[in-house]
């Protein structure tokens, strides 16, 4: 018999990957250093007006991976959700992404597909050859007006510089749809887990060869006894930032509630600079099968992280990825450890991809095991 598997991280990566080895025979202790499992993506109900809340901001399922959708309705029943998302620009809603609804309206014309096409056209900057920056992605895709009104304050504010300093990746495809789709996906799975995240993660936990301990810092001596690690936390927390801290942007939430509907969807984002948070999210509107008077709402600001902070967007420019080279070399001289998740591999992760590298995680370790080979050190490759 191998020895136990210790897993850090009671999230998606770690309660996937710990299911999985449970189910393949293995024993597995799982810590975690928060009260409550799931990670950043814990709901949890308000008592005051009874709404399922996101408790680090709103996680909304998505995939193509029929594999993963099939895993996560094995564990939760997932509600029909599509998110349409809005946002105030200038004293007025439109909706996101940019579709021909938003160009008609910003713009007061009645354009068909093709004509808007030709309009837009008309107004990106032709000077740009390949994009290098942000900012330069947007004009030469969608113009100064609609980068202005929609993706330049909103960019600032996220990411807490000017968008001249971002690479034009951040801004991977063209961020107009000529047509009237205001669906902010576009997998052909989309959904909310009905009872919530924290209760789908529960359920996967629920194995008898798993053990579960909260509130339980990791110190890298805690691996004495077991056979592997796969750690969850973040990649230089693990060496005790000896190079240094790897850049994140965290956020803040400022709660506030309200008797009725505040906003009339659930995220309503402002791409003015001058309004100091990105957005509003009201949580009543992620579970439209539910039926609540009350309303509580939390205004969202992004900054730098903090040592204190929670970790939420890995930043990745310059600086952070010389930075990431030295622990990716450094974590590849570990003996008996997978660095998984989006902080093991400071990777942004959407929730199915997740769910999808845990699942090939746990399989290439018990392969490895059954072959008496090494496990790799990287779920995927920073």
């Amino acid at each position: 018999m191998t020895k136990p598997v210790l897993i850090v991280g009671a999230g998606l990566s770690g309660a996937v990957i710990g299911r999985e080895l449970a189910e393949a025979g293995h024993l597995v202790r799982i810590i975690d250093r928060r009260s409550h499992i799931a990670g950043n993506c814990h709901m949890a109900r308000d008592e005051a007006s009874g709404v399922m809340v996101h408790v680090y901001g709103p996680h909304i399922f998505h995939t193509n991976d029929d594999e993963v959708w099939a895993y996560v309705n094995r564990h939760m029943t997932f509600m029909p959700y599509v998110n349409r998302v809005k946002t105030t620009s200038n004293g007025r809603v439109y909706s996101l992404p940019v579709n021909l609804h938003t160009i008609n309206q910003f713009f007061g014309k009645t354009l068909g597909p093709d004509e808007a096409k030709a309009f837009i056209l008309s107004l990106s900057d032709a000077s740009i050859g390949e994009p290098v920056t942000f900012e330069d992605q947007a004009l030469k895709f969608v113009g100064r007006e609609l980068y202005e009104a929609f993706f330049e304050g909103y960019t600032r504010k996220q990411w807490g510089c000017s968008p001249r300093d971002l690479p034009a990746s951040i801004l991977k495809r063209l961020p107009v749809r000529f047509n009237y789709d205001d669906n902010y996906f576009s997998h052909r799975f989309q959904g909310m887990p009905e009872h919530g995240y924290t209760e789908m993660v529960a359920s996967i936990l629920s194995h008898e060869n798993i053990e579960v301990e909260l509130e339980r810092d990791f110190v890298r001596a805690d691996a004495e006894g077991f056979g592997h690690v796969f750690y969850s936390g973040p990649l230089d927390g693990y060496f005790d930032y000896e190079f240094g801290r790897l850049g994140y942007r965290t956020l803040d939430f400022e709660e506030f509630r309200h008797d009725g509907d505040y906003q009339g969807c659930a995220v309503m984002n402002y791409g003015n600079a001058d309004v100091p948070y990105t957005r509003i999210t009201e949580h009543k509107h992620f579970s439209p099968w539910e039926t609540h008077e009350r309303s509580i709402c939390y205004r969202e600001y992004s900054r730098a992280c903090g040592p204190d902070d929670v970790p939420y967007y890995p930043i990745r420019l310059s600086g952070e990825q010389a930075l990431l080279a030295q622990y990716v070399a450094r974590a590849r001289m570990e003996e008996n450890v997978t660095f998984v998740g989006r902080l093991g591999t400071y990777r942004y992760l959407d929730m199915d991809v997740t769910i999808r590298e845990a699942l090939d995680t746990a399989q290439s370790y018990i392969g490895a095991v059954t072959g008496n080979l090494r496990p790799p050190v990287f779920s995927m490759a920073p």
